[in-house]
């Protein structure tokens, strides 16, 4: 019997230690795949941004821009409602497109901010993202129930920022900034918190699909974050 109840505590030991082990090599490729995109989103925009012939098209053909916007909601929707047809391949392809696309939108940024307050707002957002998902990753508390107020302040944001394009109020520009930030402070934790859950039940060959749609999740979190702290942060030229 002593035995028997042994083997046992050792074959819970293994399953415990394979999937912690699972998990944690999820959220590398997670946060890999996040990172060459980040960097690629920088690398994009800061060529766009110093090219003339670029934004002088930008510019001249506003229609650019709503073609961008839609390939990025395009691209998003893809991914996530086709990330079991995709192949690993095929949907890291669409994340990186993803990345090149939105810094060939935010090359503007270059435009109204100084390098300066640019570069002190990314830090800002990298200590804050980082603080959060580990939070989102370590803490015990089941976040999911925050979720959808998190959605419905989302759709409250983006309500506020249309109208605000009409309205032109510091106030409210400065209100949905600080709701912005908070919002997606909390996406960050409860976005890791969801693709650590993801990783304990996905099977073994859709682990690569998973980190591609969550590295996507978090990317957008950072992303955002970092746009609304530098509208409260940065200092216009």
């Amino acid at each position: 019997m002593y035995d028997n109840n042994y083997n046992t505590d050792q074959y819970r030991q293994h399953d415990v230690a394979a999937l912690q082990n699972k998990v944690s090599s999820t959220m590398r490729q997670v946060y890999l795949k996040m990172t060459l995109a980040l960097v690629v989103t920088a690398l994009t925009s800061l060529w766009a941004s110093s090219s003339y012939a670029y934004l002088s098209f930008l510019m001249g053909h506003t229609w650019l821009m709503w073609v961008l916007i839609a390939a990025e909601f395009g691209i998003v929707i893809g991914i996530s409602a086709g990330i079991n047809k995709l192949s690993n391949i095929a949907a890291s392809g669409l994340f990186y497109l993803f990345a090149v696309i939105n810094g060939l939108m935010l090359c503007t940024i270059f435009l109204a901010y100084s390098p300066a307050a640019i570069t002190k707002t990314f830090f800002i957002t990298a200590g804050t993202f980082g603080a959060m998902t580990i939070y989102g990753y370590t803490t015990s508390s089941d976040l999911s129930s925050i979720g959808k107020y998190l959605f419905f302040g989302l759709i409250g944001l983006i309500i506020a920022s249309v109208v605000n394009i009409f309205m032109h109020s510091s106030t409210l520009d400065w209100i949905v900034s600080i709701v912005g930030v908070l919002i997606f402070i909390g996406l960050t934790a409860w976005d890791t918190q969801q693709v650590k859950t993801m990783a304990q039940t996905a099977p073994a060959d859709a682990v690569s699909r998973l980190a591609t749609l969550g590295a996507l999740s978090l990317y957008l979190d950072f992303i955002n974050l970092f746009l609304y702290l530098l509208r409260i942060f940065g200092n216009r030229d």
